[in-house]
């Protein structure tokens, strides 16, 4: 890593050239603010100045404030660690500084970075410089002065689409805004940029300074109506995130009040953000990603990953063929295999349909497309079995139908293939049980659908080779996936975890609650859609076989409900027939099925757990808890039993496998931000009323007796099975 530092150099011309230097990407740390402030005042009192140019070391401008400082606030609570930038920097030094400034931009300007730009009287740009004010995805607002003076650049409409939707654009795009005024090549940035600055310190080009224009604001009137449906699209579409209104409040003050008003605003406002629970959870959740790259005994042994060329999948199903997507997507060669030319067919012909697919939504060139689709080839036998590097089994959850296809790939396959499984369930020990390539078996955990979803799960049993570990965290990030190393247990990190949250369903249901709330009341919490709704879309099949696992593996803590079984009686099998809980029609949001309640009304009777045979009466609140505190029960025992490496492994799995809200900073993060004291005494109370399914465990009543929060590492943790 470079020296952080900030520069200031001036020529011949009289052009003070200040650059910051912060590798890799010129984050807006705290001695480089310090160090632009000192920089800047400099070259105002210089005789020898006439005019400034802003710029960033290595090809890139900056891609914004330092992040790491918003997680020391929340670490400590203390917000003074945050730098005074806004009037202090942009406004008092850079926008009203006696000498013109033009910031040279090329590679990315992010967030503080493009704030800075903007700011700065004239803005000249390498072509595709990536330029936006993404602050919303964590959890905060633009607090330079972003949310100020991007609107009075590039006019409203866009501004918000940009800060609300955290959408980047590229320089070209910024020039016909007004945003960037003008795109040159790499070479000639700073001497363009230079002579740009000289011509308006001659007067031959404006100096303007963007906080005081509104000309692109349009009329009163009309600013508002935009942000009043800008509201109303941000209540849909990110209900419990406090950022996108106070975005719009401070961009209203400023229309309002003028654009000095609303840089105040927006700088007490950011602030406020930086300590919500918001802002903690999705800096959480962003670091967290991060730390998920680092796996003891793994990645710290100086071993380097081997290149993995072309991959067989085994299976051309829907795991399969999404699999078999992923990877030709992002040029590894793919040979698929089926049991017959029928089921292959049908496996290629789903392949296509998924990269067609992403031609249709404009993210695919027609020719690349082709390409893409020449990379995968059909078989239906294993002679070209000999040349590939991995080999990933997607088949039917059926032990000896695995244990069959391991023994012929060791036979088929050269002696440094991976031979992994996609198997959710299934004990990696025993799918590999007839083998003798056990430190090659590793499971790869795809989420359905497998080339669209984020997670990839890494199965290790304590025979797997670090290096086949290392292989297939490289060949995740190369698809793109965001990899997580777990032990082998059933279920593994993420299906374990979440196992009791339809469970906890079916006890609410046959307690009395009605079904529709609890989906409701699970949506409105922030999951994309409640338990049963879900259970419609993996179709019952799939329910009662996962069921049937985790009975076997936990049957302490399973409750046997026989709505499912009583469904399918009635000749439901939710999306798939167009009948479950919900009716299910083309081109028409799913609509509850009121022909379900004798259904569940029967489910109860024979459940027969409402107390005095009533149904219970319970809060929104308490049904959130009742069907999530279990999941952080269970979420509890696999930290315990070091099923992950670290409590931010399972937060990560947790958002990006089952979709819960990133915003609450993923399943432990948002138990201890609810405090481990109070899930274990609702546990205690339900176990007592409701039996032993909410029974806490040892690790939870531990820490909540001790007040330690339930992320916090193990003093003694038992030898981990995810560690090597």
């Amino acid at each position: 890593m470079g020296e952080v530092k900030v520069t200031l150099e001036v020529g011949s011309d009289g052009v003070a050239v200040i650059t910051i230097s912060n590798p890799p990407v010129n984050a807006l740390a705290v001695p480089i603010i310090l160090g632009l402030k000192e920089k800047f005042t400099e070259a105002s009192r210089r005789g020898d100045v006439k005019a400034i140019v802003l710029t960033g070391k290595g090809r890139r401008f900056s891609a914004g404030f330092d992040i790491n400082v918003f997680e020391k606030v929340h670490k400590t609570g203390d917000i003074s660690l945050m730098p005074d930038v806004s009037v202090d920097l942009v406004v008092d030094t850079i926008e009203d500084c006696k000498k013109p400034v033009v910031a040279a931009v090329e590679g990315l300007a992010l967030g503080g970075g493009l704030e800075l730009a903007l700011g700065s009287h004239a803005r000249i740009a390498a072509p595709r410089t990536q330029l936006g004010l993404p602050e919303l995805t964590l959890g905060v607002i633009p607090g330079f002065g972003g949310t100020q003076r991007l609107p009075r650049l590039v006019g409203l409409s866009k501004a918000v689409e940009m800060m609300l939707l955290s959408k980047p654009i590229m320089s070209e795009e910024g020039k016909k805004l007004g945003l960037i005024d003008a795109v040159v090549a790499s070479e000639e940035l700073l001497k363009v940029s230079r002579q740009w600055a000289l011509d308006i310190a001659n007067r031959r080009k404006p100096w303007i300074r963007s906080l005081y224009r509104t000309d692109k604001l349009g009329s009163l009137s009309e600013a508002r109506d935009m942000i009043k449906i800008a509201r109303q699209q941000a209540r849909k579409t990110a209900p419990n995130m406090p950022q996108h209104q106070v975005c719009l409040d401070v961009l209203e003050e400023g229309i309002v009040h003028g654009g000095y008003s609303g840089v105040l605003k927006e700088a007490k406002l950011f602030k406020e953000l930086v300590l919500s629970d918001t802002s903690k959870g999705l800096v959480h959740v962003f670091f967290a990603q991060r730390a998920t790259s680092k796996v003891p005994n793994v990645t710290d042994l100086g071993l380097k990953p081997r290149h993995v060329k072309k991959v067989a999948v085994i299976g051309g199903g829907l795991m399969g063929s999404g699999i078999a997507t992923a990877l030709i997507l992002n040029n590894i060669y793919v040979v698929l295999k089926e049991v017959n030319s029928e089921y292959l067919l049908k496996g290629i012909r789903t392949i296509e349909a998924n990269v067609r697919g992403l031609v249709t939504k404009g993210k695919l060139t027609q020719d690349k497309a082709e390409k893409t689709l020449s990379m995968v080839k059909g078989v239906l036998d294993y002679a070209d079995f000999k040349e590939v590097d991995m080999v990933i089994e997607a088949v039917i959850e059926s032990l000896p139908l695995k244990q069959k296809i391991f023994s012929e790939i060791e036979k088929a396959c050269p002696a440094h293939c991976i031979l992994a499984t996609n198997t959710s369930t299934i004990d990696l020990n025993l799918v590999g049980e007839k083998t003798s390539s056990q430190d090659r078996i590793v499971g790869a955990h795809f989420f359905s659908p497998a080339h669209v979803m984020p997670l990839l799960e890494i199965v290790r049993t304590e025979k797997t080779s670090a290096q086949v570990i290392l292989d297939l965290m490289t060949v995740g990030k190369t698809i793109k996936k965001v990899p997580v190393v777990v032990g082998n247990c059933t279920g593994f990190a993420v299906n374990r975890t979440f196992f009791p949250y339809t469970q906890g369903a079916y006890v609410l249901v046959n307690l009395g609650v009605d079904v529709f709330r609890i989906d409701r009341v699970i949506s409105s919490f922030g999951l994309p859609m409640g338990p049963f709704q879900l259970q419609d879309l993996s179709g019952y099949g799939v329910a009662l076989a996962v069921a049937k696992e985790f009975a076997n593996a936990f049957p302490d803590r399973t409750v046997m409900s026989p709505l499912v079984e009583l469904l399918v009686k009635s000749g439901r099998n939710g999306k798939n027939n167009g009948k479950g809980y919900y009716i299910y029609e083309k081109g028409s949001k799913p609509k509850p099925d009121s022909s379900v309640l004798p259904v569940i009304k029967e489910s109860r009777r024979l459940a027969n757990i409402m107390p005095g045979g009533k149904p219970i009466s319970v809060t929104d609140k308490e049904i959130v808890e009742m069907i999530l505190f279990p999941v952080v029960n269970e979420a509890c025992r696999v930290l315990d039993e070091g099923v992950v490496v670290q409590a931010s492994d399972l937060d990560v799995a947790s958002v990006l496998g089952m979709s819960f809200p990133s915003y609450r900073g993923g399943i432990v993060f948002w138990a201890d931000t609810v405090g481990p004291n109070h899930v274990y005494t609702s546990l205690k109370k339900w176990s007592e009323l409701y039996g032993s399914f909410f029974k806490p465990s040892r690790f939870l009543e531990e820490r909540a007796r001790r007040g330690i929060p339930l992320s916090a590492p193990a003093t003694s943790s038992p030898s981990s099975k995810s560690r090597l």
